[in-house]
C-alpha cells in the first residue's frame, strides 16, 4: 500500500476556510521554534489573518488534503525576469509527518515552477530547523549557512 495515496495536492482557495487551515498548518509547525524567531521574524513566517491573504493573492500556494482536511501547505513565488522560485511557509501537521505530505507538497510546487521555465529555486530557513534542511538536502537542494544574517539558512537546487 502508498503512504500517500491519500494525499491530495491541490491549489489553495482564497477564502476563510483555506485561509484558515494553512493558519493552522503553519502554526503549528512552527510554534516549537518561536524563541528561535524575533517578534516580527515569527509573524511573517506563520502569517495573520491579513497576510495570509495576501500571500494567497501574491503567490501560488499549494495544500496537502486527506479526506478533504488541509493537512499541509507550501508557497512559491515565481519571478519570471530572473527565471528563479522562492520557497515560503512549508508546513504539515505535526501528526502527519513523516508519511509524505511534505515531499508531495515539494514536488508539486516545483513542477508547478518548472513548467513556467524556472531555472533555480531558494528558500530560507533558519539554523533550528535541522530537520527540515535534512529534507531539502535529501531532495537536491544546497545550503548556504550566512550565520551573519540571524543564523539564516539559504538553500537553493539548480534544475
Amino acid at each position: 500500500m502508498n503512504p500517500t495515496a491519500d494525499i491530495e495536492i491541490r491549489p489553495a482557495r482564497d477564502d476563510d476556510e483555506d485561509a484558515a487551515t494553512m493558519l493552522k498548518c503553519l502554526a503549528a509547525a512552527f510554534e516549537p521554534y518561536r524563541n528561535h524567531y524575533s517578534p516580527p521574524a515569527f509573524a511573517d513566517t506563520v502569517l495573520t489573518n491579513e497576510t495570509v491573504h495576501f500571500r494567497l493573492q501574491q503567490m501560488r500556494v499549494l495544500v496537502a488534503t486527506v479526506a478533504g482536511n488541509v493537512v499541509g501547505t507550501i508557497a512559491a513565488a515565481w519571478h519570471p525576469d530572473t527565471r528563479e522560485g522562492h520557497l515560503r511557509g512549508m508546513a504539515v501537521l505535526p501528526d502527519w509527518h513523516g508519511r509524505g505530505v511534505a515531499a508531495k507538497l515539494l514536488a508539486a510546487i516545483e513542477a508547478w515552477l518548472l513548467s513556467r521555465g524556472c531555472k533555480r529555486i531558494t528558500l530560507d530557513t533558519t539554523l533550528p530547523l535541522a530537520a527540515a534542511m535534512k529534507f531539502y538536502e535529501k531532495h537536491g537542494y544546497l545550503v548556504h549557512l550566512d550565520i551573519e544574517e540571524a543564523q539564516l539558512c539559504s538553500i537553493a537546487v539548480l534544475r
